[in-house]
């Protein structure tokens, strides 16, 4: 399975020297547009100069930049489609649906957890624990059940957990309550909400730290984001999966629980005996 440009930078950003960090952070925030101007273009927006563009180039993999933009290309040709015309899968041999379907959705979790350092999780969980903020939680039209699992689940064992719901504007009227110490979970997958992307800008001006689940060609959210799962996505089918990021999101309920253990199981028995 190709990795995704996304999912090779974060394979390799321990390993970069500081120039080439920022090139991979400016691809980042701009993700993919920046990497398909001219190297002078892409070195100027990172204030790095073009030789290390092509050694970061280069570090990843790729002979050459317009081998690099060639899959840069892909990726956004594959970040617009949509399930109209999403090319399927052949069927199985056997005529079977579900052996391709289950192998894809397999292979995303393990590619999905292979991009996934056991730091970022670590870092995501002990950010999802600190108390002295809040946690709001929102997805888009096909993500946002996974939100609202996340946010049920982490509610029983914390205090101050929102999942956003309803119209754009009523997630724009709890802005007011979010600040600097507050964390925002977002769930957002090709085709990226443009609602979605809005909020997000609005929260991080207000210093609201971003945690985003997406793809693996990242939603523009990944620019405000403070962390980004770059979950796989794609099946044997016209739609996406959400398979992965929902093993991660349970995982990182897990992680949360195990740190919040006696105050979390405080609230438990208090919750029981409000029943």
């Amino acid at each position: 399975m190709i990795s995704s440009i996304a999912e090779l930078i974060a394979d390799r950003l321990g390993t970069m020297p500081a120039s080439e960090r920022r090139a991979a952070q400016t691809l980042i925030a701009s993700y993919p547009m920046i990497g398909l101007k001219t190297v002078a273009e892409f070195s100027a927006a990172a204030g790095v100069s073009s030789p290390t563009i092509l050694r970061f180039v280069a570090r990843l993999g790729f002979q050459n930049y317009p081998e690099f933009q060639s899959s840069l290309q892909d990726e956004l040709a594959a970040q617009l489609q949509s399930p109209a015309t999403r090319t399927l899968n052949p069927p199985s041999p056997g005529g079977g649906t579900v052996s391709p379907m289950l192998e894809a959705t397999l292979d995303n979790m393990r590619e999905t957890f292979r991009h996934l350092s056991d730091k970022q999780l670590a870092d995501i969980a002990a950010r999802l624990a600190d108390r002295r903020g809040k946690t709001f939680l929102i997805g888009g039209r096909f993500t946002d059940p996974l939100a609202r699992y996340m946010a049920a689940h982490l509610a029983i064992i914390q205090p101050d957990v929102f999942h956003l719901a309803g119209q754009e504007s009523m997630w724009r009227d709890r802005l007011i309550d979010m600040g600097k110490r507050d964390v925002l979970v977002i769930f957002d997958i090709r085709r990226y909400q443009d609602s979605l992307v809005r909020f997000a800008e609005k929260a991080h001006q207000r210093g609201v730290q971003i945690v985003l689940f997406t793809d693996q060609w990242l939603s523009p959210i990944a620019r405000f984001a403070r962390h980004v799962i770059a979950g796989r996505t794609a099946v044997p089918s016209a739609w996406d999966s959400s398979a992965a990021l929902f093993v991660v999101a349970e995982t990182l309920i897990g992680a949360v629980t195990r740190q919040l253990e006696a105050k979390g199981a405080k609230r438990i028995r208090e919750m029981e005996s409000l029943r």
